[in-house]
């Protein structure tokens, strides 16, 4: 499934960018690699919850966390494309999860944009992270290690990008105009809370 475009662009600057795809991709294969160790510790896992992993292309607004924009319909850029993917992977005393619903609308990207800005609110303050320019101080860098920050995660050139949440639990959304319309991009990253969080 073709996403917001990154690491794998055409130049150096396009390496920021916020690559979905590649995010799956990574996030899969890192799944694969923990999967076994995982899955053998269930039997000690002293919870009593054991461990799994899960792979599947039926995400639904649930998983992301976020409304479907009224009228909007899923998106392929190819025919073997899936418009909605998650990911998870669970035991013990962590959990991983993505989820990405990929839809388009007829609307312009300003009015989507609107729409779910509101929506993200919900979770805390929404960033903006269209003109987002990560360089910061080590002091600032320090100061914001609990909270949510755009990163290296910036739209496709002419698109938007927002999010909103916390560093472990995390709500996207991209959006980008297609033709007269928009194709936009709602996704949701779950990640175990790593020690300099806590």
């Amino acid at each position: 499934m073709k996403t917001l475009t990154t690491s794998q662009g055409r130049d150096r600057n396009s390496r920021a960018r916020f690559n979905f795809a590649a995010a799956l991709a990574i996030f899969g294969a890192f799944c694969l690699m923990l999967a076994i160790a995982t899955l053998s510790a269930a039997a000690q896992d002293e919870s009593g919850k054991g461990a799994g992993i899960y792979v599947g292309a039926d995400a639904n607004s649930k998983d992301v966390g976020l409304p479907i924009y009224p009228g909007a319909r899923p998106h392929k850029d190819k025919d073997n494309d899936t418009p909605a993917t998650k990911l998870g992977l669970w035991g013990g005393s962590f959990a991983f999860k993505i989820a990405v619903i990929k839809m388009e609308s007829n609307d312009s990207p300003d009015k989507i944009a609107m729409f779910y800005k509101k929506a993200l609110a919900k979770y805390g303050p929404v960033l903006d992270c269209t003109n987002n320019s990560s360089s910061k101080s080590d002091d600032e860098k320090s100061e914001s290690s609990k909270k949510l920050e755009c990163g290296d995660d910036k739209p496709d050139a002419g698109g938007m990008l927002f999010k909103s949440g916390t560093k472990q639990k995390q709500h996207i959304v991209g959006v980008t105009p297609s033709g007269t319309g928009s194709v936009f991009q709602l996704v949701y990253v779950q990640v175990p809370e790593s020690d300099k969080d806590k």
